[in-house]
């Protein structure tokens, strides 16, 4: 008995030990997916990711040397500094914490790494100790007693950094001109990364003014947020240098500071007093290649002036295209940096989706002058309404330069279409979340997704749409004026938007504030079903699937709801709001006639609608479509397949909205249906169903591809319309992908003309993606290495662009594989580019697995020695996982995430589980639908 008592003891202990050990590991796992906490109260400052409000920096006086030579001990490039913080004390405190990582200090007085002095008489304690925090990122000066609450203080230190190519801080780039290689310094400050560069209080709540001295060799030119204000001559040890100083910048956060060093020229304007100036390497510019980026910046900064009635605040406005940059672009105040592929447009060579993508960039950027650097929000916890305004504002700039583009519409396709995708998933996020929650870099790093930038620009054109635009800018134009120079959060704009609603007497269900609550601080979306019958509407929390809903809402999933409708072409002026979840609306009654609600996708939600509607609906659209307005006739068909998707309406009703197709000619249309179409290419090129969609593929896109060879007379001219260049191109990249003989052979005979006479490549520009990719496809090993030099010896980033993704095409395995094993070197590929090589790999059907196995091979390599300066891990998880739809898939994904847990995934945390996701609403979808859709398409062939 007692023996037995004592094993049974023994027992519920190892039972105790072992559900520990569970619990361990799962909250490891969760601390893996979610973050850890900020920190208890009673921990040590320096425990705590977040500043306490102590202290408030005034001014930065930061002296930098970037050495462009390695040094000869370490072998390493370094830079040098020294940083006086000017702050204020507002509480008194016997600590400084100042944000610090990865700088080496100069022990100064007493061997201490800081020096502390005061700026009036009064008392300033000693510094007892000085550390780094490297987790936390802090270099800590601990006092023998309080500052003076009042007194301000000068904080010195002298400091070391290395001048890595991560793409992060102050970085070093190179490129080669001429035969002879080049370095450019470079600098990302943003989000967290001022800290790499120089102490600092690195919150975006604490602006301040920034002094900044660059010293650089002769022969280069520095460039920093303000202007130039003296540049001489010294000499440093017997070498000759630049000592470049500039003028004081407007107050502002820490993550807008640019520095960058190199021999560029330039091209400059001015727009009144405002000095305008490109930069890019001299060949660049002598090519005409920041040509364009000049024409557009003037008359967008101008439209931005009037938009905002509020003039740019600054005398200087230089933009720079850099050869290596992690991002598109960043918004710095004054020094505006890109990548070379998005500032420069070569019209030899450029091609028509190039030209909008320069003025719509410069565009986002430049409204970021007054969104987010003018007017700065508290914390990273809101950083949609920066990047979503910027996003939303920089189609109507440029469609103000550019007006026969039709970019209005475009944000339908580019931005609301895309924002679904992505929130129609329960691993989805609302766009504003509470402050505390968000404080890790990767925490603040995830936030910059298709969330903020897309569903923020849905939301906003929701809110200008049913305020009206004037009342909707007049609110801005105040919100500006009131906060200029300060921080703020959401509640500020809706409280000055809510003013302008009174004063203008607009109708609103709600106050601006609470109709907003429901979309900002709630995930998803909601579909709107309309029973026509009997006139009854109501709404629902809209998810591809259901079953894994993790995430509790504030308001019930439900939503105020403003809908513009149609009954057979007359459209009812008035909005009609939904504020419940269900509702009646008589009018709604069809009566025999069609009803179509959210006119010109105006509103963020999905509309369903009874079988009789949706039938009268297709017999419009193939009696006469043009009845129904553009970007209606794309929401039909993105609304259908993915309510067949959530199961909500059948998938062959879906697969009929594309019927159509073969009379219509609109991009935006055709562009959204090969959009929902690439999904059932992705879940079901490895089955029986591939050939019967190829086929089915192939009679649709058919008319098109004839029409645009009568247009343009046998391919000899070019459309006259952007959308149309645009169509043209998705004509023959589908005709080819579905095996039409004719345009294999085109694309086939075009590039050989090229590669016969490589110096002068006749493909058209706005045609290169489809002609390359198709060519490639189809070609031998040969077609693969003529494409491969030629994007080795480009000087122009968008063609490089277009090889790149290209390249990816060819079904020749052993060439993928080559090609992915690139993205390891940067003297192949650039890091900035090697994601995309991997997506574009793995947007292949036979580069997937390929590309899945790279990943899972190389995630050490990858994450611990590029790290997210260089990476975009997420988008790198979506890419090899988007094909995943069998159970042997998730598997593979649940064995990738255990095996890497403990690495963790950074700023992927958030793709991660929405891999895992996705791949079980794939297998779910893929066995509910798969013998229906195969039925379909081969029902097709007898029509």
């Amino acid at each position: 008995m007692e023996k037995r008592c004592r094993v049974s003891k023994f027992c519920i202990l190892c039972l105790l030990l072992a559900l520990v050990a569970v619990a361990t590991i799962i909250t490891l796992w969760t601390i893996a997916l979610t973050g850890a906490d900020q920190g208890d109260e009673d921990s040590a400052p320096w425990d705590r990711y977040r500043l306490p409000n102590f202290l408030i920096p005034l001014m930065y006086n930061i002296t930098l040397w970037p050495h462009l030579s390695p040094d000869p001990v370490s072998g390493l490039y370094l830079f040098t500094g020294t940083s006086t913080v000017v702050f204020e004390c507002e509480t008194q405190t016997d600590l400084v914490l100042i944000h610090s990582n990865k700088l080496n200090y100069t022990l100064l007085e007493k061997k201490h790494m800081a020096l502390l002095l005061a700026s009036g008489h009064g008392f300033v304690p000693n510094i007892t100790s000085t550390w780094l925090e490297p987790k936390t990122q802090y270099l800590v000066v601990q006092l023998n007693g309080p500052l003076t609450e009042g007194e301000t203080y000068f904080l010195y230190t002298e400091f070391t950094g290395e001048l890595a190519d991560d793409l992060a801080g102050l970085y070093r780039s190179e490129y080669v001109e001429d035969g002879i290689k080049r370095i450019v310094v470079g600098s990302q400050m943003h989000p967290t990364h001022a800290r790499k560069t120089f102490p600092c209080f690195d919150e975006p709540a604490m602006k301040a003014f920034f002094n900044i001295t660059v010293i650089h060799p002769p022969g280069t030119v520095a460039l920093s947020n303000g202007d130039e204000k003296e540049a001489v001559n010294i000499t440093i040890n017997g070498s000759s240098m630049i000592k470049t100083s500039f003028e004081s910048t407007e107050k502002m956060s820490t993550y807008l500071l640019a520095i960058v060093i190199s021999d560029y020229t330039y091209l400059s304007a001015t727009l009144g007093d405002i000095s305008i100036r490109i930069w890019a390497r001299k060949k660049a510019i002598e090519q005409g290649q920041g040509n364009y980026a000049l024409i557009v910046t003037g008359p967008v900064l101008d439209f931005l002036q009037r938009y905002y009635n509020n003039s740019y605040p600054l005398r200087k406005l230089d933009q720079i295209a850099l050869p290596d940059f992690y991002y598109g672009a960043m918004e710095n105040w004054g020094l505006v940096t890109y990548r070379e592929a998005k500032l420069l447009y070569y019209p030899l060579i450029s091609s028509s989706r190039d030209k909008k993508s320069t003025a719509t960039i410069i565009a986002h950027e430049l409204a970021h002058m007054w969104f987010g650097n003018l007017v700065t929000l508290r914390w990273w916890n809101e950083v949609w309404l920066n990047e979503g305004f910027a996003t939303y504002v920089s189609y109507l700039a440029a469609d103000h330069f550019e007006p026969t583009w039709g970019l209005k519409d475009q944000i339908v396709l580019n931005s609301i279409h895309k924002a679904f995708s992505v929130d129609a998933l329960s691993s989805s996020h609302p766009l504003s979340t509470k402050e505390a929650s968000i404080f890790l870099p990767d925490h603040i790093s995830q936030q910059f997704d298709t969330i903020s930038y897309k569903k923020g620009a849905a939301v906003l054109r929701m809110l200008s749409g049913f305020l009206t635009e004037p009342v909707f800018v007049q609110g801005l134009s105040k919100y500006l004026h009131r906060f200029a120079y300060r921080n703020t959060i959401g509640n500020d704009l809706w409280d000055t938007l809510q003013m302008e609603v009174e004063a203008n007497n607009i109708y609103l269900p709600l106050r601006v504030h609470d109709i907003m609550n429901r979309w900002v601080l709630q995930m998803g979306f909601p579909v709107v079903t309309i029973d026509t019958a009997k006139g009854n509407v109501s709404q629902k929390h809209f998810l591809l699937d259901d079953a894994y809903i993790s995430e509790e809402s504030p308001y019930n999933y439900e939503w105020l709801i403003p809908i513009q409708w149609m009954k057979s072409g007359v459209v009812k002026s008035d909005i009609w709001w939904l504020t419940e979840k269900t509702a009646i609306n008589l009018e709604m009654r069809s009566g025999g006639m069609w009803i179509l609600a959210n006119i010109n996708v105006t509103g963020y939600y999905r509309v369903n609608y009874d079988l009789g509607n949706w039938e009268r609906l297709l017999a419009q659209l193939i009696k006469d479509h043009q009845v129904i307005p553009l970007t209606n006739r794309a929401q039909l068909v993105d609304d259908a397949f993915n309510l067949a998707r959530a199961q909500l309406v059948s998938t062959s009703l879906a697969l009929r909205t594309t019927s159509y197709l073969s009379a219509e000619t609109e991009y935006i249309p055709w562009q959204t249906a090969l959009n929902n179409f690439h999904y059932y290419f992705l879940i079901l090129d490895q089955t029986d169903v591939y050939h019967p969609m190829q086929d089915y593929m192939k009679n649709l896109v058919k008319p098109l591809y004839l029409y645009f060879k009568s247009m343009t007379s046998d391919w000899i001219h070019v459309p006259p319309r952007q959308t149309d260049q645009f169509n043209q191109a998705n004509a023959i990249q589908m005709a080819c992908k579905t095996g039409i003989t004719e345009c294999q052979t085109l694309t086939s005979t075009w590039f050989k003309q090229w590669m016969d006479n490589p110096h002068n490549n006749l493909i058209h520009p706005h045609l290169r993606d489809a002609v390359y990719c198709s060519a490639i496809a189809t070609g031998e090993t040969a077609e693969w290495e003529f494409g491969w030099n030629q994007f080795k010896n480009t000087s122009v980033a968008s063609e490089a662009s277009k090889l790149m993704s290209g390249l990816a095409c060819t079904n020749n395995t052993q060439l993928l594989e080559r090609y992915l094993s690139y993205t390891l070197n940067p003297a192949m590929i650039r890091r900035q580019d090697a994601a995309i090589v991997i997506q574009a790999v793995a947007s292949n059907r036979v580069g997937q697995e390929l590309a899945w196995n790279f990943v899972r091979l190389q995630w050490e390599f990858m994450f611990t020695q590029y790290g997210a300066g260089s990476f975009n891990f997420a988008q790198i998880i979506n890419a090899v996982t988007a094909r995943f739809s069998t159970s042997a898939h998730l598997q593979q994904l649940e064995d990738f995430l255990s095996e890497h847990h403990a690495l963790g995934f950074g700023s992927a945390t958030q793709a991660v589980k929405q891999a895992l996701e996705r791949t079980r609403a794939n297998i779910k979808w893929l066995q509910q639908n798969k013998r229906e859709i195969l039925d379909w398409f081969i029902n097709q062939k007898d029509l």
